[in-house]
């Protein structure tokens, strides 16, 4: 783990300093802030949390958002009453701690019409407890364009129940993230054609950090094909553990005055998750540190 940082460090170090080497006045330019916000997913590290340890380990961590995922030990599922969905509400606003929104499994790109309903219509419950939660928005994804149906016609699908969703969701003030996520819809170039279909000003991408970010033509251009649509929330992994260029990424965050929030989703299983995410937090401030731009 050591070994990892030292080097995560320097490529972190040296991608400030090359940013300077290109263009000197950079290097005497006032650095702008960035307002960045270092943020976790339950997926993984805090999945066997419930709400209330969830939040104490937050607070005490300096992790000021947090995504919940549907499935995990601090079920916050539809299935609570009003009661109970303001008692989360409280527990977040007393804590301090930002609910951010809610992680969900819908998708729309079933060929099925009947489980295509259901995952709209279940996105609209999901919504309502948002809503009622204090959250700001709800994440979903496609998975895939299905190989038997014409990639167009599944796009157009995904792209009209999107509209739908975030049109129901603006009655609640909640924004509909959409995940890059999936073989297939993962890559830019699909989800920009489904963006060119979305017409609904509160539906966003959430960036997820995928190898498909770095196909041809590269992150810088692959960013830029998408970035207008970019939301509030940005997935990140373990920032010392892949070969993706998160000093690049931050680059081009802090040049499109990104102030989000970048939320950990962990793939790895430490033993000791505290201690991991203590260490991962660490490492998005030296992130940061090297990216004053």
């Amino acid at each position: 783990m050591e070994n990892n940082r030292r080097e995560f460090l320097k490529i972190a170090g040296l991608a400030g300093i090359g940013v300077a080497m290109i263009n000197p006045l950079l290097a005497g330019a006032k650095p702008r802030k960035s307002k960045m916000k270092f943020g976790m997913v339950t997926f993984q590290w805090a999945k066997d949390w419930d709400l209330s340890t969830l939040i104490a380990n937050c607070k005490a961590l300096g992790i000021g958002g947090v995504e919940l995922r549907t499935q995990h030990a601090h079920k916050v599922e539809a299935n609570l009453s009003a009661i109970q969905r303001l008692e989360v509400k409280k527990q977040f606003e007393d804590s301090g701690i930002i609910c951010l929104g809610y992680g969900s499994n819908f998708e729309y790109h079933s060929p099925d019409t009947s489980k295509l309903r259901t995952n709209i219509e279940k996105t609209k419950e999901y919504i309502k407890l948002c809503s009622d939660i204090g959250a700001t928005g709800l994440k979903v994804k496609p998975n895939t364009l299905p190989a038997e149906v014409a990639k167009e016609k599944t796009i157009a699908q995904i792209a009209a129940s999107l509209n739908e969703v975030g049109k129901f969701a603006q009655d609640f003030d909640q924004l509909i993230r959409v995940e890059i996520h999936g073989p297939i819809t993962a890559e830019l170039p699909n989800m920009k054609a489904i963006f060119d279909q979305v017409t609904e000003p509160n539906v966003k991408m959430c960036w997820n950090c995928n190898d498909t970010d770095l196909l041809p033509p590269g992150l810088e251009e692959n960013f830029n094909m998408v970035k207008k649509w970019l939301g509030d929330t940005i997935h990140i992994h373990e920032l010392d553990q892949s070969n993706y260029p998160y000093p690049q990424l931050f680059s081009l965050l802090n040049e499109v005055k990104y102030n989000g929030w970048l939320l950990l989703e962990s793939l790895s299983n430490p033993d000791d998750k505290l201690s991991a995410l203590k260490e991962q937090r660490s490492l998005f401030s030296q992130l940061i540190e090297n990216d004053q731009i």
